[in-house]
């Protein structure tokens, strides 16, 4: 099968790793999300991973209920630790070997995120999961998919959802919702769709990195990089209407 993006930068919320608990880590979902991952791998693609935290800590609404910012951001990027922890071993039960690299640093557990480092690791064909946001507060793990993306050059960032695309409303409450897809830059911007924070879209945009957006299962990933009309793709390019 030819792939169209060889090198991807995949983003996971920390709620896939909840299952039907919608907090903590439950074994059995995470090795679902790690069996879509594997189909991926066996590919041949090289693959970094940033996982969310929000399955156990979200600085963000934390810090509206009075704690901290910074506090509050710190501690879910603990929290991101210890997802990517729990999806190292499941990859690495099945066969493929991965490196945990954090902003923060914690040498006992994981190695410092350190670039030229993560690209030996993804040329040696070890999946890079980049844990602990980017090291400081204010960012979300959109921005560290963001920038990680960038610095270890992928041809693309992957964002695996619950839904199969991007929607001009909520599917789940609208089932008349138009699902897009292809947009540009500037049509997402236009449209407040949310795909990513402020911060991490102008990344994207600023240096030319595509976006799709499709669902975590069902082989979608598999698809994406194939470049299978599958999900929601955005880029600069002018595109038909949808």
């Amino acid at each position: 099968m030819k792939l169209k993006y060889r090198r991807i930068l995949l983003k996971l919320s920390g709620e896939a790793l909840a299952g039907d608990e919608k907090t903590g880590i439950d074994p059995a979902t995470v090795a679902t999300v790690c069996s879509e991952l594997e189909q991926v791998l066996a590919m041949g693609v090289e693959m970094a991973l940033v996982i969310g935290g929000g399955n156990i800590f979200r600085g963000l609404s934390a810090s509206a209920r009075g704690m901290d910012r910074s506090s509050a951001d710190y501690m879910g990027m603990l929290a991101t630790v210890l997802n990517a922890l729990a999806v190292q071993g499941m990859l690495e039960k099945a066969g493929y070997p991965t490196r945990v690299l954090s902003a923060i640093s914690m040498k006992e557990i994981c190695e410092p995120f350190i670039r030229r480092r993560a690209l030996r690791h993804l040329e040696k064909g070890r999946v890079v999961i980049c844990a602990g946001g980017t090291g400081n507060p204010y960012f979300t793990t959109d921005t560290t998919a963001a920038l990680r993306g960038m610095e270890l050059k992928c041809d693309v960032i992957i964002k695996a959802t619950k839904v199969d695309g991007i929607y001009d409303s909520d599917p789940v409450k609208n089932p008349a919702a138009k699902k897009f897809t292809h947009l540009t830059y500037e049509e997402t911007l236009a449209r407040r769709l949310g795909v990513m924070d402020a911060t991490a879209f102008a990344l994207v945009r600023d240096n030319h990195i595509p976006i799709i957006v499709c669902r975590m299962f069902g082989g979608d990933i598999c698809r994406a990089v194939c470049g299978e009309d599958v999900g929601t793709i955005v880029d600069e390019k002018i595109w038909p209407p949808n």
